[in-house]
């Protein structure tokens, strides 16, 4: 009898030594799982401020407008889920703010450009939220993407391009208007 209890307590110390050593190793990948998301998220906002200073430098944004703009990366978890699928719009978010301004930086020619893309800048740094809990998803979701296309150039429609042709359609409708006025005064 007693080599039964002895092999129940060895076994049971067995069981517990392995619990123990599972246990300790599921511990250390859900802590490297963690180091690992934390270092991205840490090089998306590393990436994202370099790009703001290069913008600073390149003089479409203010140095003083960079810790803001930095917000939009560094506020992403305040109130959201660090997670998998919200770290990938972090980075799908930060890459289509950092893509637009630079698309629209090469799109503008002349000086009266760059200071057109400057003024939608600084409008839209006007519209971000100025409280970190104001980050929150339905920013993230909805309201930041389609401020990100106000900075997207829209050339304004310029309908009398050529005097000729901007005159040529109003002459009729002149003559017609004197055509009625004598008619009226005949009357």
């Amino acid at each position: 009898m007693s080599y039964i209890v002895f092999l129940a307590l060895l076994l049971l110390i067995t069981l517990l030594g392995c619990y123990w050593i599972i246990e300790s190793n599921r511990r250390k990948a859900i802590e490297a799982e963690k180091k690992r998301f934390n270092q991205r998220v840490k090089e998306i906002n590393n990436d994202f401020k370099i790009k703001l200073i290069e913008f600073s430098e390149a003089k479409l944004i203010r140095p003083k407008n960079v810790a803001r703009l930095n917000q939009i990366t560094s506020n992403y978890f305040v109130v959201q889920a660090h997670n998998e699928e919200n770290l990938t719009h972090l980075e799908f978010i930060s890459e289509l703010f950092i893509s637009t301004i630079i698309m629209e930086a090469n799109k503008a020619q002349s000086p009266h450009e760059h200071d057109q893309l400057a003024d939608r800048l600084q409008y839209f740094m006007a519209q971000l939220p100025y409280n970190g809990i104001e980050y929150n998803k339905a920013f993230y979701q909805e309201v930041l993407p389609s401020l990100i296309e106000v900075i997207k150039y829209a050339p304004p429609i310029n309908q009398h391009d050529d005097p000729a042709q901007s005159q040529s359609p109003s002459m009729p409708d002149e003559l017609n208007h004197e055509k009625q006025i004598s008619e009226l005064t005949k009357a």
